[in-house]
């Protein structure tokens, strides 16, 4: 519940300090005098959008600090420890407003974006303004009245968010259909580069292999030439080669090694070089037999290795890169060619999450008739209580799971009244009277109220366009809603004043050519004479009192 309200430099108000309590407290006050300042201040601390005018003439900034009481108000502790905002059994909510009309907002002392101000507000207090009729016509408020009352968050949570899962696949799909087309394309060219790879037929290492035995082919001449000129320095030299200088060398160490054994280990290495000659000579005479060029072979090489350089250049690969190209071409034509499987899924999939929707949306559905009936009964009676004996109140719903679809399930919601007898149900927008329409309204949001979580409800002259016995009502159904949660009423009807288990008064005053507005708590007396001037005006009586006496016994 709302405990306290501190106003400073907001609009006409000064300096303003209130304790709040729990029950119903009525708020009056002569007209013009700001009865509603209060509440348009609380409505900054719940996230309202602030404007620089509504800092007092001359002054710098405006504050306004409101604390509540989180005393079972699970909900709220919930938000602030998931935010990391909780400390202890009291929310202090604070809001700054500059000249330059800059604001910031503050949550137990910790700086919050407005955003989150607006959210933790919900959870704090709820505020029915005198306006709030208009918004009754609208179908979406409506629709949303009727899911607060029926408790439906978890159950429209899951339907907001099965219907997100559902688009999203169906978007999906949407898009890999309308690129049909262009995959057709894609694939048709893979088609045909895949083709020529094929006819290529190059296998994973052969470039490496071609490239070498191209080389070997192209060099034949020297590497001929080359290899008997070595035979010839290590074995075949008729003047001196390698192997003649090795077992001459060898021999003179062998003579050496007799007259000094030192020398005896070296002779053994030297005949060591004379068998690796002699292997060599006879590898590289093996070799050169070989080497003869065949010219189809050399042909067939150079025709290949040509065909898979032109390919490369062709695809922008490196050559030793055709072949894994190949396979990566391979690859996506694959994935191409099951991209119909993969839509048929899709579309399976798709209809899947549809039918998750319509599953959960229809339990909505099915809910919300269940306590469309509850209300349709409440309120029926309720207005016959507000002395609309002959109206009757109805929700009609409208399901459509075919056409229907949103977030917020598959239903159409109607409010529709009928104010005498014989005339037909009509949505409430057509209402032709105001004050019956006020009726309405207050007949609404008093009962939809008793089901709201928020421990808070504010109801900013909502009594508008009522009088004589239909006030009375208001002011003890406002009055019964107050045995059970903290209710706050602007009014100006002594009947539904009068109803209040405490009374604020609002007066304004100039002083110093300044005009500002205060508020005070009334005593029972001087709640008799606020009463007694709302009753008779001006000019306070002894019958004027005693009426007012009456109202305050009877409430």
């Amino acid at each position: 519940m709302l405990a306290h309200i501190t106003v400073h430099n907001f609009a006409i108000v000064k300096s303003l300090e209130l304790d709040l309590k729990k029950g119903m407290t009525t708020i009056t006050g002569e007209t013009g005098a700001g009865k509603s300042i209060a509440i348009d201040a609380l409505g900054l601390c719940l996230g309202d959008r602030a404007e620089a005018s509504m800092v007092r003439q001359g002054e710098e900034k405006a504050e306004i600090t409101a604390v509540f009481s989180l005393e079972n108000n699970l909900h709220a502790k919930r938000w602030l420890e998931d935010n990391e905002l909780l400390d202890g059994d009291e929310c202090i909510l604070r809001r700054v407003i500059t000249i330059e009309g800059r604001s910031r907002g503050y949550v137990n002392g910790s700086p919050i974006p407005v955003s989150q101000l607006k959210t933790l507000g919900s959870l704090l207090i709820n505020i029915h303004g005198q306006h709030a009729h208009h918004q009754l016509m609208k179908a979406d408020h409506q629709l949303s009245m009727l899911d607060q009352y029926a408790g439906h968050k978890p159950l429209m949570q899951q339907t907001r968010s099965a219907y997100q899962v559902w688009r999203q696949a169906d978007n999906e799909l949407k898009r890999l259909r309308q690129n049909s087309e262009e995959n057709e394309a894609q694939k048709q060219l893979l088609q045909y580069q895949i083709k020529e790879l094929d006819e290529l037929a190059l296998g994973e290492d052969e470039f490496a292999e071609l490239e070498e035995e191209h080389k070997r082919l192209s060099n034949s001449g020297e590497l001929a030439s080359s290899c008997q000129e070595a035979i010839s320095m290590l074995y075949d030299g008729d003047d001196v080669n390698a192997l003649q200088l090795l077992q001459h060398t060898c021999s003179n160490l062998h003579n050496l090694a007799q007259l000094d054994s030192q020398l005896s280990s070296l002779p053994a290495l030297l005949e060591e070089a004379i068998i690796q000659v002699e292997e060599t000579n006879n590898e590289l005479r093996s070799y050169l037999d070989c080497i003869d060029v065949d010219p189809a072979q050399m042909a067939y090489i150079e025709e290949r290795f040509s065909k898979v350089m032109s390919m490369a250049r062709k695809h922008q690969v490196l050559p030793e890169e055709l072949y894994q190209h190949h396979q990566s071409l391979l690859t996506q034509i694959e994935e191409l060619d099951c991209s119909d499987e993969k839509l048929d899924a899709m579309a399976e999939g798709v209809e899947l999450h549809k039918n998750e929707f319509l599953s959960i949306a229809e339990r909505l559905s099915k809910s919300r008739q269940r306590y469309a009936k509850e209300l349709n009964q409440k309120i029926t009676d309720s207005m016959h209580e507000l002395s609309m004996e002959k109206a009757v109140f109805n929700i009609d719903i409208n399901s459509d799971p075919q056409s229907q679809l949103s977030p917020l399930g598959i239903d159409q919601i109607t409010f529709v009244v009928s104010t005498n007898p014989g005339q037909p149900l009509q949505p409430i927008a057509k209402v032709a009277s105001g004050g019956e329409l006020s009726r309405i309204s207050l007949a609404i949001q008093v009962i939809t109220a008793q089901k709201v979580d928020t421990p808070s409800l504010i109801f900013d002259e909502v009594d508008v366009g009522i009088s004589g016995p239909t006030a009375a009502v208001v002011g003890k159904m406002l009055r019964t809603l107050g045995n059970s949660t903290q209710v706050m009423c602007v009014t100006h009807l002594p009947q539904v004043a009068g109803c209040g288990h405490q009374q604020l008064f609002v007066a304004k005053q100039t002083k110093d050519g300044k005009t500002e507005t205060q508020m005070h708590s009334l005593s029972e007396e001087q709640r008799v004479e606020e009463l007694a001037r709302l009753l008779g005006g001006s000019e306070i009586t002894e019958s004027t009192l005693a009426n007012a006496r009456e109202l305050l016994f009877a409430a």
